[in-house]
């Protein structure tokens, strides 16, 4: 009897019919400038990302539906350059969601593997000092350093760590750039509570400057919110001297390149602008990622998207560090000799300038050359 009552009330499953919807969106049979505008690279570029992690993302599979490589490049490089809902981006290719979310993070985790092979400290130290100097005749500049907020949603753990100094969750990226705006560090592992200073100061870039902190192997330049060290020049702060105003002037212009490099990252990569609607730990890799491919743009010569508006909205600090700073004297000594040069418009070579340093700083406080 009871069998019967089952078999009577029995309801047979009914299983969702299979639909694989038309993806002719996902085709580089565009001109380099439609490719652009929807992946933010040619057919160059995506090509030289499909070839670059192409091991990773095959897949082992002889259905016929399977995305290509490209296609996976281009399915990331969409959602990267636009922002949008990963539901979105799967309606505009004619993906699934799920799809969407599986291709990001396969391609995310097979990028950021390639992470030491583009974002590199500088080698021809040299060539990086000589670069900066044309800016504004500031010496022995290994890179500019800054931070950025990367807004995200309200994390579900320790929501308060996250609240920047301008009340909504963010993290805070500590970047540092060359002359020719490449990221050469990148840390995205702090929370948007964090000062700038400590980031820094936690950072392996701090750890590598003091370790190899003299004048000969160079230093970075930071704005107020670090402290002056004798491997980081920072401004004078409330400058009353003309002096000081004339240093600060050359100091802005050399450090510039990082603000605009900010500029031209967010712009190039709308996620970055916009609220990034994911767990904190994968928002760290998005960052990374989007590093990588700013640093791949300029070696294959990406043209720069259009400034329709400006992205960047940390370049006033409005926090000042206010710790122990230890690199005071090493900066009066490169106040008097930017000034020398200004004053009788003299084109001091960069070797020049150098040697003049060192022969200054050689003195009671100031550090060793090796």
């Amino acid at each position: 009897m009871a069998a019967l009552d089952l078999a009577l009330f029995h309801v047979p499953i009914q299983r969702k019919e299979r639909t694989f919807r038309s993806k002719e969106e996902l085709t580089l049979d565009y001109t380099d400038t439609e490719l652009r505008a929807r992946y933010r690279f040619g057919r160059e570029g995506i090509l030289f990302l499909s070839d670059l992690v192409r091991d990773k993302l095959t897949r082992q599979t002889n259905r016929n539906h399977a995305l290509s490589v490209e296609q996976q490049i281009m399915v990331t490089l969409r959602f990267l350059a636009s922002g949008s809902f990963l539901q979105v981006i799967g309606d505009t290719l004619g993906l699934d969601k799920s799809t969407v979310s599986r291709v990001v993070d396969s391609v995310l985790d097979a990028l950021c593997e390639k992470r030491n092979q583009f974002i590199q400290w500088p080698t021809n130290l040299n060539q990086t000092k000589a670069e900066f100097y044309e800016f504004a005749g500031f010496p022995n500049i290994l890179g500019a350093i800054d931070g950025t907020h990367i807004r995200i949603k309200r994390p579900h753990h320790d929501e308060p760590s996250f609240i920047n100094r301008k009340g909504y969750p963010s993290l805070n990226v500590q970047a540092v750039c060359d002359a020719k705006g490449r990221f050469t560090n990148i840390n995205a592992n702090w929370p948007g509570c964090c000062h700038d200073s400590h980031v820094f100061r936690t950072s392996q870039v701090c750890a590598h400057m003091e370790r190899n902190g003299n004048w000969e192997n160079g230093i970075l330049l930071g704005d107020s919110g670090y402290p002056c060290r004798s491997f980081l020049m920072t401004p004078f702060l409330n400058p009353n001297e003309q002096h000081h105003r004339r240093y600060n002037r050359c100091h802005a212009v050399t450090r510039s390149i990082i603000e605009r490099t900010f500029g031209r990252w967010k712009r190039r990569f709308h996620i970055l602008h916009s609220e990034i609607r994911m767990d904190p730990k994968k928002v760290t890799k998005i960052v990374m990622v989007c590093g990588i491919l700013h640093n791949i743009c300029i070696q294959l010569n990406e043209p720069d998207v259009a400034a329709e508006e400006l992205v960047n909205e940390d370049v006033e600090n409005g926090n000042n560090y206010n710790g122990q700073q230890d690199g005071r004297g090493i900066r009066s000594t490169l106040l008097k000799l930017i000034l020398t040069v200004i004053k009788f418009k003299t084109s001091l070579s960069l070797s020049l300038f150098l040697c003049i340093v060192i022969q200054e700083t050689e003195g009671p406080g100031s550090f060793t050359i090796s």
